[in-house]
């Protein structure tokens, strides 16, 4: 039996999230100098990933790739893969904060506006208070800025680099960079730093069992309706796609 579910030309290995966490946890442990890219993939970049050769090759270069989003789940078990659930950006990086603050790892924070960046960092030290938190920064850089951004980032050395500026451009930001960062782990997380800093409400557990967190987005934040038309979009298609063995 085949360790991973392809769908759409995408690999996406048979992970649950504790063998996730326990992978990228075991990378930042052997301290290994090259960075270990972990890509959440959704649906968005899956479906961008069949245009977009350059995004696919960032995706495919990964050194670890899983499944954010229940859809992708869906398919696969549908199209009989069976991925065992899915593993997203937000839930990784509570993981890796709760593992942090018991190794006393060292954090460094990019995205979210500048209001927020500073309510999540005042909320991860009073909840994980062994975490070192290496260096932050708003989102909202110039491309005048990011040059030294990324000097400040290597000067830092985080175990890990949590990037919040939007799928898929954390992707692109993190590839384009990682011989320079100088960090372990690099990690696009979307909108999880406006969820800890109280900006954007969690979805109840409630939501996340019946798999319908999408929906409680949508009427937190009405505006997404345009980017949750990928989804029916995402499901046809990946469902009707021929992938080649």
């Amino acid at each position: 039996m085949e360790n991973y579910a392809k769908i759409m030309g995408i690999h996406f290995p048979k992970l649950t999230l504790d063998r996730s966490v326990g992978i990228v946890s075991s990378i930042i442990e052997q301290k290994k100098t090259e960075l270990f890219h972990v890509v959440t993939v959704n649906p968005e970049i899956t479906m961008a990933c069949q245009t977009d050769s350059r995004l696919r090759s960032i995706v495919e270069e990964a050194g670890l790739i899983t499944a954010d989003g229940i859809g992708i789940v869906m398919v696969s078990r549908l199209k009989g893969s069976n991925l065992p659930e899915r593993v997203t950006g937000y839930d990784m990086l509570l993981r890796l904060l709760e593992a942090g603050n018991q190794k006393k790892w060292s954090f460094y924070f990019l995205g979210a506006d500048p209001v927020t960046s500073e309510k999540a960092y005042e909320a991860i030290s009073k909840t994980y208070p062994n975490v070192l938190i290496s260096g932050r920064h708003h989102g909202f850089f110039t491309q005048d800025e990011e040059a030294g951004l990324v000097e400040e980032i290597h000067a830092a050395k985080p175990d890990v680099l949590i990037v919040a500026l939007g799928a898929p451009y954390a992707e692109r930001w993190i590839h384009k960079y990682k011989l320079k960062l100088n960090a372990r782990i690099a990690i696009g997380v979307g909108g999880s730093l406006d969820v800890i800093a109280g900006k954007v409400k969690g979805s109840p557990e409630i939501w996340k069992k019946l798999n319908v967190e999408w929906l409680y987005r949508l009427i937190q934040q009405p505006s997404r309706w345009r980017r949750q038309l990928i989804l029916p979009r995402f499901a046809i298609s990946a469902l009707l796609h021929k992938d080649k063995s």
